[in-house]
């Protein structure tokens, strides 16, 4: 029998993670920014790689003030209606899980569409929104509810929009950097250092830097993801200890990854991170494996539904019924 995990400690875990990561992200940035620096300005002030993260920094800014009106309005969400016994008992769900996280009551939204999905959007805990899916009413029972509801109250408290905001900005620069590098080489540039003469502690800087514009853009878009998949097992734990009841999560990821429609119709490459459960169904977030470990946007669905199971004691997958 596997062992017990405590959802504090699956917190701590997933903290640590994406401390190390974003560290990382640092360092790649610093070392691919120092190279062109010393190799193409011969700068002892890194100029390049402030300008790279300004830009990158000002795009991820514009996105994090802006962005959750933007992806509100991109999914056609609306308020709900008080009329309608689900749409009501929605509003009463958030509200309750409000008060177990100590958070205020976000903003609450629907998006009309049969597949059963939700996101959570906002800069931070007082300009918070949740959105959950028409489908996801329909499908899911009150603790299940609760469930997704306390998943996203999870990102919300876990400032997870701030977090991706800095990946983002990161991300931005190093691509940034990446690509200035390149057109240097084609111009030939590289290396000039505005006709003085290369020594072999140049020319070594140099190689580092040619190595590192091909590969540093792949690392950042693999390290993000790597961000996002540890926010979402951060949430599942925020979820367990919202509601004190795993299984409630773990029974609505059962639901949502065998519901007949998995596609958000709304949902694009750009809001699909916000999901609880990936939107556009690509194959390589449901599998299992190192590939599907790098390469996806969510953790597999059924290694989460596993751990939460686990967290309860529960380790038999429930009967279909």
């Amino acid at each position: 029998m596997p062992p017990r995990i405590d959802f504090f400690e699956q917190q701590r875990r997933n903290r640590k993670e994406t401390a190390l990561l974003i560290g990382g992200f640092i360092v790649l940035l610093g070392v691919l920014g120092l190279g062109l620096d010393l190799s193409y300005l011969q700068a002892g002030f890194p100029w390049l790689t402030l300008a790279a993260l300004s830009f990158g920094g000002l795009d991820s800014w514009m996105s994090f003030y802006l962005g959750d009106k933007m992806v509100l309005s991109s999914v056609g969400a609306r308020k709900p209606d008080p009329t309608l016994l689900k749409e009501q008992q929605l509003q009463n769900v958030v509200q309750e899980m409000a008060l177990a996280s100590g958070l205020p009551v976000p903003q609450v939204y629907i998006v009309t569409e049969a597949s059963p999905n939700a996101f959570a959007t906002g800069r931070d805990a007082a300009h918070a929104s949740i959105a959950v899916t028409s489908g996801l009413l329909e499908t899911m029972d009150r603790e299940e509810l609760q469930g997704v509801v306390a998943h996203e109250m999870g990102h919300i408290r876990n400032r997870d929009i701030l977090t991706m905001m800095i990946v983002a900005a990161l991300l931005g620069a190093i691509v940034l950097l990446a690509d200035f590098g390149r057109r240097m080489v084609f111009y030939g540039g590289l290396g000039r250092g505005g006709g003085r003469k290369k020594d072999s502690l140049q020319g070594v800087m140099i190689v580092i830097v040619l190595v590192l514009m091909i590969l540093a853009p792949i690392i950042a878009r693999l390290m993000a993801l790597a961000v996002s998949r540890s926010r979402e097992y951060m949430a599942d734990a925020a979820s367990a200890e919202f509601t004190r009841n795993p299984v409630a999560l773990a029974n609505a990821l059962e639901k949502i990854s065998t519901h007949y429609d998995q596609v958000v119709d709304k949902a694009s490459q750009g809001t699909a991170h916000l999901f609880i459960s990936d939107p556009l169904n690509k194959a390589v977030n449901k599998k299992e494996g190192r590939f599907a470990a790098w390469m996806g946007t969510h953790p597999p669905i059924q290694n989460r539904i596993r751990i939460l199971r686990q967290m309860a004691g529960v380790y038999a997958a429930p009967s279909q019924t």
